[in-house]
């Protein structure tokens, strides 16, 4: 970006340097070197507008690349970490499974227990 500004300066000096040389050297009359003037700053605005509009370009095209580059990293980003969720949601169901089973355990263990409280209270 900053050699394009260095390239539009170096083309605005040029023009007007030459324009400058022009006029001091000018073999015709002043009415001939206006038009010659006014067609040199004419040709030198066309080009510079040249320059700019495809500077704006190549600057557009870039920021549509570097757009289109970051939303892809952010959707393969979400999408790794939507499937380590689901790694994470399954690793914790199947372990609350897992308790749940050794709950279910514990209290037929309790139940049994107190059921033979139970009975040796009333054999007692």
């Amino acid at each position: 970006m900053a050699n394009t500004g260095s390239t539009l300066l170096a083309l605005v000096t040029g023009a007007a340097i030459g324009a400058g040389i022009g006029l001091l050297y000018a073999p015709d009359k002043g009415e001939k070197t206006r038009k010659k003037l006014k067609k040199d700053a004419l040709d030198a605005q066309d080009r510079f507008n040249k320059k700019y509009n495809e500077t704006a370009s190549n600057l557009t095209e870039k920021a549509k690349k570097a757009k289109f580059d970051f939303e892809e990293r952010l959707e393969e980003t979400l999408s790794n970490a939507s499937h380590k969720a689901d790694d994470i949601l399954s690793a914790m169901e199947s372990k609350l499974e897992e308790l749940r089973k050794q709950n279910a355990k514990l209290q037929k263990e309790v139940k049994k227990e107190e059921a033979e409280t139970k009975a040796n209270k009333v054999v007692v």
